[in-house]
């Protein structure tokens, strides 16, 4: 009863906490060079928020925040519910993720779990086993665009194969692969250009380098093709040095046969099925081709509605009735499957990005005050060097999506008082920022579910695998990173 009583008690010990902070930061006796006192307003905000996202619900608390910007001295209220709710990439990223929702709702994902668990080349082969699976994670994070089904599916999956082979929550290959299964997921996540946190980086880039005067060009299809290769290889990597270094037991994944799994087949996909299948596959098609093909009749037309393309998509999949419920059903997606506390996060990380970054707090200034002396003379390799060291590192203590944004201005400095491409190193910290959220609790909320998986994992054990796996990909993204974003993006 007495535990009870505490870990009720703690969220409201949290929430006070993160509450004072933004009301009382503003109060306190420092002074930051270029910082208005709207701009210490913001702070207080921003690491209330912080804390609370880290601690609390972050669903209550990203309204929270929207609700404290509202009153501070940024803007009024009407002006921040504006540019929180009705920017163009909010309502893009909403619309994806009810039509990435409504894929769920069919189950269309379990077919696309299926085919990757019933591959004959796995059997007998542990590794290439691993293999599969985390590249499924992948895969299905960039088809998704959200880490958390791949997650929610491959779980389960394999709690049931170590059940089969009597693999035990204390074997290493077992709190491997369930980090593994997070690790692939958080690779494919920044891959997607047209959705959910890559979508919101990106734009957030163009928006602060078209105000700086900065004719900045990222073409949509090579970020994909560059980050969707990286990512692969990165993970081909980090399942070799698993495999090499942390040398788990594997033998009892030599009798795991492909017929076992596939003793209950799913059943053949139904016409909503389909549709909302091949619907989809277009809706990424028209995406691309604009980036591609920009030459082809209609591409004018696709590029410059990109951004509203899904809502046309899902209107029309909304209105197509199959026996008499539509192809899309928006209602039940809204309430059973759209990720409520995921919108919310990126809504704000969006709306205190732009807020952290706007000419009236100072931050930008201040940063780069503070930054430039240290940049200043590097040339670029060094430079890339240094800002993936500090994202690896902001990122796990803070939320990635917001790191990434108020990094970037300091990218943008750097680059335009050197005369440098921006496009290559825009890439590598996107993909980047986001792929290595997964230290600790407030890095991402993926890294927070392995924390709450006490079925299978210990603390100490995420700390030490995640951070040795977070350390090799910041290598590969340093050795092979900087050369494939050239070839790709310069």
């Amino acid at each position: 009863m007495a535990d009870k009583k505490k870990s009720g008690l703690m969220p409201m010990i949290h929430s006070v906490i993160g509450i004072a902070i933004m009301l009382l930061f503003p109060l306190l006796p420092i002074s930051l060079p270029q910082v208005t006192p709207t701009g210490m307003e913001v702070l207080g905000i921003f690491i209330g928020t912080l804390y609370l996202w880290t601690t609390v619900d972050p669903l209550w608390s990203s309204i929270l925040c929207i609700f404290a910007i509202g009153v501070s001295s940024y803007a009024p209220m009407a002006g921040v519910l504006s540019a929180a709710f009705g920017a163009p990439v909010v309502v893009q990223m909403m619309f994806m993720m009810i039509f990435t929702g409504a894929l769920v709702e069919e189950k269309i994902t379990l077919y696309i779990g299926r085919w990757f668990l019933t591959r004959k080349v796995m059997e007998g082969r542990p590794w290439v086993f691993t293999f599969v699976i985390a590249l499924g994670c992948c895969i299905m994070s960039f088809v998704m665009a959200a880490p958390f089904a791949p997650i929610f599916l491959f779980w389960p999956i394999m709690y049931g194969v170590f059940q089969q082979l009597g693999i035990s929550r204390n074997d290493k290959y077992a709190k491997l692969m369930v980090i593994l299964v997070v690790f692939g997921a958080l690779l494919g996540f920044p891959v997607p250009p047209y959705a959910s946190n890559g979508l919101a980086l990106l734009s957030n880039y163009r928006n602060i380098a078209a105000n700086a005067g900065s004719d900045v060009v990222l073409n949509d299809a090579m970020y994909l093709v560059c980050t969707l290769l990286l990512a692969v290889i990165i993970l081909a990597v980090t399942i070799l040095f698993c495999k090499f270094v942390f040398r788990p037991d594997v033998s009892k994944l030599k009798e795991l046969k492909v017929a076992d799994l596939n003793k209950n087949p799913l059943p053949p996909m139904t016409l909503r099925q389909k549709i909302l299948s091949g619907a989809f596959c277009v809706y990424v098609l028209f995406m691309l081709l604009p980036s591609w093909v920009p030459q082809l009749p209609g591409m004018a037309f696709l590029s410059a509605n990109s951004l509203g393309l899904c809502v046309g998509f899902v209107a029309i999949l909304s209105a197509v009735l199959i026996q008499g419920e539509p192809v899309l059903k928006f209602g039940r997606v809204m309430t059973t499957q759209f990720a409520w506390p995921s919108f919310f996060i990126c809504l704000t990380a969006i709306l205190i990005g732009n807020v952290l970054t706007a000419e009236n707090t100072g931050i930008s200034a201040f940063l780069n005050t503070i930054l430039s002396p240290i940049f200043s003379g590097m040339n670029t390799v060094t430079f890339i060097i240094v800002m993936m060291v500090l994202l690896m590192v902001l990122t796990n203590l803070c939320n990635s999506l917001v790191i990434g944004m108020i990094m970037q201005p300091v990218i943008l400095n750097f680059c335009m008082t050197n005369g440098i491409n921006a496009a290559p190193i825009v890439t590598l910290s996107i993909f980047f920022v986001l792929s290595c959220a997964m230290v600790t609790p407030a890095a991402s909320p993926f890294a927070a579910m392995m924390f709450g998986n006490k079925d299978w994992l210990d603390a100490k054990d995420i700390y030490k695998y995640c951070a040795i796996i977070v350390l090799l990909e910041l290598v590969l993204v340093l050795v092979l990173g900087i050369p494939m974003t050239n070839i790709f993006m310069g």
